[in-house]
């Protein structure tokens, strides 16, 4: 029989770029009692996104985040424009991404590449804070 636990995580604010979740999420998993399953990760916001990507030299981060900014440019020509000129951009990439994940729990330890991190993606140019829902089923 599996079992299944929940959680929601409140992160801090974030500003805009990439920010490295990995190890929240893995002290959470190994608090739990399961050494076989499966991780999801949700983040329900429509203007922020989850990523897994290279946590090794951070020009990576840098070069996604240009590319993005050349796919989903603050411009005055969207039409959803009530929220400030940042908020239309942030769909976009949002939309080009993700909002959630999933991991497999290996012995007890995420199954992440050596070079592999969790990033939560702030499209916003101000800080928002956002929460994480993580669901792990296993045994």
């Amino acid at each position: 029989m599996s079992d299944l636990v929940t959680t929601v995580l409140h992160l801090p604010e974030f500003g805009p770029g990439l920010h490295e979740l990995t190890s929240h999420v893995e002290e959470w998993c190994h608090h739990q009692s399961m050494t076989t399953g499966l991780l999801t990760l949700f983040l329900p916001h429509t203007s922020a996104s989850l990523l897994i990507q290279e946590n090794a030299d951070p020009d990576v981060l840098l070069d996604l985040q240009s590319c993005f900014a050349r796919l989903a440019p603050q411009a005055s020509h969207y039409h959803h424009a009530q929220e400030g000129p940042d908020d239309m951009p942030a769909h976009i990439r949002a939309a080009l991404t993700q909002t959630h994940l999933s991991i497999p729990l290996l012995e007890g330890e995420l199954a992440l590449g050596t070079w592999q991190g969790i990033y939560l993606f702030e499209h916003r140019e101000h800080a928002h804070q956002r929460k994480l829902h993580l669901h792990l089923a296993g045994v």
